[in-house]
């Protein structure tokens, strides 16, 4: 089973990603992983932070000469700012953070404890993870993309993916990850505007996964279906409070009639008229896009001091100022792809085996084969 932890602080000297039961030999290229978590880090709305952050990143283990060889692989990211131990202890916790749920939880009036580990910089772990499995999915074409389609009140265009390629050099381009320039552009502005006001602003992120074959996931228990393993690690993501596929919390207020996703055959295949299940029904692919939405609040820390408490005194008190990004959201965009891309591949692997890339490819070569051979009966 393909699954992975992470550690480190905020401030800790590392950030670090395990990840195990990767099939051995696949070649990684160390630079893509180190791209990603550029751009995660250089969007606009970040803090001044993100520009320092090196990124720097090593392996160390699971690979021999460049390939995968089936063991436990570590990857570890070099933290710009190492000095967890200098930094002043705080009993004012930040209200819409974990510092004071956490304080409570594990008995500390430093409410650092918990805002170290609580931070989003912890996500540039996951983006590794995440940047690995796009690597090992891109073997068997499959690309999953994010972007984000509104931040505050601006909303973008629904994008025309029909190369998944060229609308992800688009969105690289973008300073805030959208796929719609015009809307960019305003989004720029909202962005600029709350950071004027001295606030921050909130939004939604689109993730897709494109040429994913039916079959991954499973509707025989609820801790195998696909949907649910995907929503729950996506609303893991710091930050993100909501999530949805396909037609989603819009499909709501539509008929039975005017929601089904209706087939037909055609060119020896099952056509489908929409993709309001977003790729997934009864918790298994059903071979078309699977897409997910995201809603991402604003961000809780803002140069308007929120009104908290000090858990040592027992006043009331303000929330303290730190430096913190204005809008997370084209960031979110990047770690919610790597996210989905993990959760997809895991699925994968438990389908077609994941000792080695080879049986992976053998088996997924029998299932495809099996597919053309069941229409034909049909």
């Amino acid at each position: 089973m393909l699954s992975y932890f992470t550690a480190g602080e905020s401030h800790g000297k590392c950030l670090i990603a395990l990840i195990e039961g990767f099939p051995a030999g696949l070649k990684i290229d160390i630079g893509s992983i180190e791209r990603d978590l550029v751009l995660r880090s250089r969007t606009h709305g970040r803090s001044a932070r993100q520009e320092k952050e090196k990124n720097t990143t090593q392996i160390l283990s699971g690979l021999r000469r460049g390939l995968t060889i089936g063991s436990p692989i570590v990857i570890q990211i070099d933290n710009a700012y190492p000095d967890i131990d200098e930094l002043e202890p705080s009993s004012v916790p930040r209200p819409g953070h974990a510092e004071f749920a956490g304080a409570v939880k594990y008995s500390t009036h430093d409410v650092r404890d918990i805002s170290q580990r609580a931070s989003a910089r912890e996500t540039a772990a996951r983006v590794a993870a995440g940047s690995l499995t796009k690597q090992l999915l891109k073997e068997f074409a499959i690309d999953v993309l994010g972007y984000v389609i509104q931040i505050g009140k601006v909303k973008a265009k629904g994008p025309a993916l029909d190369s998944t390629e060229s609308a992800r050099r688009m969105r690289d381009a973008s300073p805030v990850h959208t796929l719609d320039l015009s809307a960019g552009r305003r989004m720029v502005g909202a962005i600029d505007s709350a950071r004027d006001s001295g606030d921050s602003v909130g939004g939604v992120v689109e993730v897709v996964a494109r040429e994913v074959p039916p079959g991954l996931g499973s509707h025989t228990q609820w801790t195998r279906k696909l949907d649910a393993r995907i929503a729950a690690a996506i609303m893991s993501v710091q930050a993100v409070k909501g999530v949805e596929f396909g037609a989603g919390f819009a499909g709501a207020s539509l008929r039975g009639s005017q929601y089904v996703d209706e087939m037909r055959i055609g060119d020896g295949a099952v056509i489908r008229e929409s993709n309001n299940a977003g790729g997934i029904e009864g918790g298994i692919s059903n071979g078309e896009d699977i897409l997910v939405r995201c809603a991402v609040k604003p961000v809780p820390t803002t140069k308007k001091s929120a009104q908290s408490v000090n858990l040592i005194t027992g006043e009331n008190a303000r929330a303290r100022d730190e430096r913190s990004d204005i809008c997370a959201v084209p960031a979110a965009a990047l770690i919610c792809e790597c996210v989905l891309s993990f959760e997809v591949a895991g699925a994968f692997c438990e389908k077609f085996g994941s000792d080695s890339l080879q049986e992976m490819r053998s088996n997924w070569h029998n299932h495809l084969q099996a597919i053309k051979e069941f229409w034909k009966k049909v």
